[in-house]
């Protein structure tokens, strides 16, 4: 469905943030891109939306096809109106609009005469903001923001979801029923998703195949179980030893020069 080769961006014509990523993206299946701050993950997110720019970012090599279609000079609205909707990292909801008012803007290329029973649907995949459907967002919790966020791109029926950290700063509970959530699209709206997270073990654990990056480039990819059965992606990003004991960051040291795929 997605496919991504050799992309690279620079940010303000100085900075590569991103160096010959390539990556695929199977219709129906869930891919996590998994690294550390700063590996370039939110970028090709955002490279793939259209909405570089902003911060004078620009796509300088590669290409980015959608269903066998270029993306290259799409504006992001076409973009939209092609099947691709962006969750980014953060939520940015419009907090002074309620909740049902939020997810009837993220309906606007479907048009008015669909948004009720979409936001009907939208409150059966996250029952918790049902009750706060004409809450003014910005007083929500961080969970439901994020559970509103996701719901607002849902709302035009995307065929391809792109998730930015919907974990970041959320309970663990609220964490584990949005990735409930984000599994049953797939298993039962056979919806494609290409997740960024930085939470590796609960990445892999909702995903079919994941690529991990590195100051901007891909180092590793592969099938949930063979990334978990790899001592890199064990030690750096599952914080566990060769011996099985867990360990914190903070433990480990040379990080940078330890890692095999960096030799």
């Amino acid at each position: 469905m997605l496919n991504i080769t050799n992309l690279q961006v620079f940010y303000d014509n100085a900075v590569e943030a991103v160096r010959d990523v390539s990556l695929n993206v199977p219709e129906g299946k869930i891919v996590a891109l998994l690294g550390s701050n700063g590996a370039g993950k939110s970028t090709v997110l955002k490279a793939i939306s259209g909405v570089l720019y902003p911060e004078k970012g620009e796509i300088t090599g590669g290409s980015i096809t959608y269903l066998d279609k270029s993306l290259g000079q799409v504006a992001p609205y076409q973009i939209v109106r092609q099947g691709i909707a962006h969750v980014p990292e953060g939520r940015r909801l419009f907090d002074t609009l309620s909740v049902e008012e939020n997810l009837i803007m993220g309906g606007y290329v479907r048009g008015a005469a669909e948004a009720p029973a979409m936001v009907e649907e939208i409150f059966g995949l996250f029952p918790e903001v049902r009750v706060h459907r004409q809450r003014i967002s910005g007083y929500l919790s961080g969970g439901q923001q994020q559970m509103v966020a996701i719901g607002r791109a849902l709302m035009g029926k995307p065929r391809l979801l792109l998730l930015d950290e919907p974990s970041l700063g959320l309970a663990p509970k609220v964490i584990a029923d949005i990735f409930q959530a984000i599994a049953r699209l797939r298993d039962e709206f056979g919806m494609t998703v290409l997740l960024v997270e930085q939470n590796a073990r609960l990445a892999i654990s909702v995903s079919d195949y994941g690529y991990i990056m590195d100051r901007g480039r891909v180092v590793l990819d592969g099938p949930p179980d063979q990334l978990l059965e790899n001592d890199d992606v064990r030690e750096f990003y599952l914080g566990v030893q060769g011996s099985g004991e867990r360990r914190s960051m903070r433990d480990v040291k040379h990080y940078k020069r330890r890692k095999r795929w960096l030799s």
